[in-house]
């Protein structure tokens, strides 16, 4: 039985046209994975099939009735839920609050139901502004179940999740294709397609670029998406296609100088006892790359926070080039030549309602005002326009709001932002590739490469343990709030765990 039939569905935003003509079914009983570049329109096919968007042309069925929702509301009492790019939750409620928004009856039986069936449980008297990325995605997904969908729709689920979480998720995946009902996965990561995926549907350029239900691997999908071969494309990305890495870490490199950025034993208090960071030390010299893995929540997010000034430690100090910057501004931090990428891009990385340009000169705006201290706008248009041209940034234009873009392009921008700063002595950037399609992954890598030859010091937290094996001189691994170094990936996997660390 067709669950979901799309019927040359258009979408025309101007003269843009973010779906054009687009076809695609999926079966009941399935896992249809979505894939293409950023802004090829996924998101858009997810927004209409959610009711959140009016299709421009084409229909829609779902499960042999015409369907043709006008808002969410309608979309889901016809039996599809979806999981969104970007967090829907109420940060000041807790958890329990946030699901009795739902108004659903049986909501404790409901969630007993969904722990035993699927193994996921939620931390319902937590405030969910306090919650680690990864843990709120998983209460986005238990949202979701807790209307028990006949079509689940996940945008983008797995970026923010940790190895185990995303094996979780796609087991629930595959159970709920099992039980009858379908699903929607969009997907960047190509392994998690070979896994789970029954069918593969890649777009570009707002067309369907072609359907898959065989081989569906690197070597037939990223031609598809990108429009050139997987060999083509560097070995750092051997993890993020989910093929066998091409020669483990890279090949190390002397790295030479005194250290430029320096953590020292820095920590932040638990609220009720205990270390967010435990006493800290890193010391990062001119050219090298420090990679950062670990399982999410164990101090990396407030690593980040610390170096950028979101966060200021209760012992320690942070160096930069000799200058303390414990307690220094953010904007302080940018003048001294600090650039950070944060993990959460559409909350801290970026103003969504300000345009393109505004969003790519932030923190230096005052290179573009005029002596009557107003901004001249055409002039850092012109500048923003060859920025998003030079790194490759799918946006209708500079004066576009940021609003606008995808969530990959939207990580390009404020990439693009951070590695611009003059001069740019340490890049500290947390998930810069998450959300990315994997040729945009082999743009940004090469970037964080390139900065790192020209001399600057960069720290990288990531979940993807192949790019950081493949990208960096050195990786450590958070557990705890603690840092410890590790050479091999059985040792950072030891460490990831806390066998090594105990011991």
């Amino acid at each position: 039985m067709i669950a979901l039939e799309i019927a040359g569905l258009s979408k025309v935003y101007g003269t843009t046209r973010a779906l054009d003509g687009v076809d695609l079914t999926v079966e009941a009983g399935t896992v249809h994975c979505v894939l293409g570049e950023n802004g090829a329109g996924k998101s858009t096919l997810c927004h209409a099939v959610g009711g959140s968007l009016t299709p421009t042309a084409g229909s829609m069925s779902l499960f042999g009735t015409g369907y043709a929702p006008r808002r969410p509301k309608e979309a889901i009492e016809a039996g599809v839920a979806m999981v969104h790019q970007h967090f829907s939750l109420v940060p000041t409620l807790t958890v329990a609050e946030n699901l009795r928004l739902l108004r659903v009856t049986s909501l404790k039986g409901r969630l007993a139901r969904l722990e035993e069936r699927y193994g996921l449980t939620v931390p319902l008297d937590e405030t969910v502004g306090d919650l680690p990325l990864g843990v709120r995605q998983r209460v986005e997904i238990v949202k979701a179940l807790l209307r028990e969908p006949r079509l689940l729709v996940l945008d983008e689920p797995t970026g923010v999740l940790g190895p185990a979480e995303v094996d979780a998720l796609l087991a629930t995946c595959r159970r709920i294709a099992d039980d009858g009902g379908a699903v929607v996965l969009v997907t960047h990561k190509l392994g998690e397609v070979a896994r789970v995926a029954d069918a593969a549907t890649v777009l570009r350029g707002g067309k369907v670029a072609g359907s898959v239900i065989a081989n569906l691997d690197a070597a037939t999908l990223v031609p598809l998406m990108i429009g050139r071969p997987a060999d083509d494309l560097a070995p750092v990305l051997a993890g993020t296609l989910g093929i066998e890495e091409r020669g483990g870490t890279q090949e190390k490199r002397e790295i030479t100088g005194e250290p430029v950025l320096r953590l020292t034993d820095v920590s932040v208090k638990r609220q009720g006892g205990g270390y967010l960071l435990d006493h800290v030390n890193l010391a990062i010299a001119p050219g090298e790359i420090v990679g950062v893995a670990g399982v999410e929540g164990n101090g990396q997010t407030e690593l980040i926070h610390v170096l950028s000034g979101a966060l200021l430690p209760d012992e320690g100090t942070v160096e930069l080039a000799g200058t303390d910057l414990t307690r220094a501004t953010p904007a302080r931090r940018t003048e001294t030549g600090l650039g950070v990428v944060p993990e959460d891009r559409h909350h801290e990385g970026c103003v969504p309602t300000l345009d393109v340009a505004t969003n790519l000169y932030l923190g230096r705006l005052g290179e573009f005002r005029r002596r009557t201290r107003l901004l001249d706008r055409k002039r850092m248009r012109r500048a923003a326009a060859a920025v998003i041209e030079r790194h490759g940034i799918s946006a209708p234009g500079p004066a576009a709001p940021m609003s606008a873009l995808s969530g990959g392009n939207q990580q390009k921008v404020v990439l693009a932002r951070e590695l611009a700063l003059d001069p740019l002595i340490c890049l500290a950037a947390a998930q810069p590739t998450r959300g990315l399609d994997v040729g945009a992954v082999d743009a940004v890598l090469g970037r964080i490469r390139a900065a790192a030859a020209q001399g600057a010091a960069v720290l990288v937290v990531s979940s993807e343990l192949g790019e950081l094996l493949a990208l960096c001189d050195r990786v450590v691994v958070a557990y705890r709030g603690k840092l410890f170094e590790a050479g091999t990936r059985d040792e950072i996997a030891h460490l990831m765990l806390g066998t090594e660390a105990a011991a």
